[in-house]
């Protein structure tokens, strides 16, 4: 019997360092659990909706966020201390810029047609996260496209069109029309909401009870089959 595929759909931003946080979180639980039943599907929600189109510098961006540059310090501190338990290769002092992340979107809309949207996040969230590049920039995305086999090509003139513009924002907005307000947002199963950076063991124990609970199904599946009571007559 094949096993069922599970959706597990995620709200998140490249630029977002708890997304990042707990990208490498359920990376880790599901590489632990690798027949996992989860088809993973990014979905976009910029963080900075009314970002120019060029982006910021990093700094004037975080001052103005917070306040000045010394109540940016304190309330990233805490977001430090974790990224680099979780993510040693992080460099955050490499970034110089915060930038508008809609084109970053939609080269993952455009990764996931072609089956490569998860490497595609994971490249974005590398380059940002760890190299420090501009994800707003074109030719940046081309290369990270390239990267996972894309045809860079295609995506540079895809990238100078309006292609798929408004569905991204439409996207955006309807997901905070249905009450996402923070990301990372996880949806198991259409069902049940998780939000956060989960834990590794968190994500680990809803594989292992889905898990058992398709096993059970598919026993109670073949019960029935073996059941005479169950045959038409």
């Amino acid at each position: 019997m094949i096993s069922p595929v599970i959706p597990l759909d995620i709200f998140h931003d490249p630029i977002c360092p708890w997304c990042a946080i707990g990208k490498a979180r359920l990376d880790r639980a599901l590489e632990a659990r690798p027949d996992h039943p989860f088809a993973l599907q990014w979905h976009p929600f910029q963080l900075n909706p009314t970002m120019p189109k060029g982006g910021m510098e990093r700094q004037a961006y975080l001052n103005a966020k917070f306040g000045g540059a010394e109540r940016a310090r304190k309330a990233y501190l805490p977001i430090i201390e974790v990224m680099l338990k979780e993510m040693p290769k992080v460099d955050l002092l490499a970034i110089k810029t915060t930038p508008n992340t809609l084109d970053a979107h939609r080269l993952i809309h455009w990764a996931g047609i072609e089956g490569r949207q998860t490497p595609m996040v994971s490249a974005l969230y590398r380059a940002y996260f760890q190299e420090g590049r501009d994800i707003g920039d074109v030719e940046t995305l081309v290369a990270l496209a390239e990267r996972v086999e894309m045809d860079g090509a295609a995506v540079r003139r895809l990238l100078l069109s309006d292609a798929d513009v408004e569905d991204i924002q439409t996207r955006d907005t309807h997901a905070r029309e249905r009450g996402v307000n923070a990301v990372p947002l996880y949806i198991v199963a259409n069902q049940h909401a998780v939000e956060g950076a989960q834990p590794p063991e968190l994500w680990m124990r809803v594989n292992d009870e889905l898990t058992a609970q398709i096993a059970a199904d598919d026993q109670n599946a073949d019960d029935q089959d073996d059941d005479p009571s169950q045959a038409l007559v």
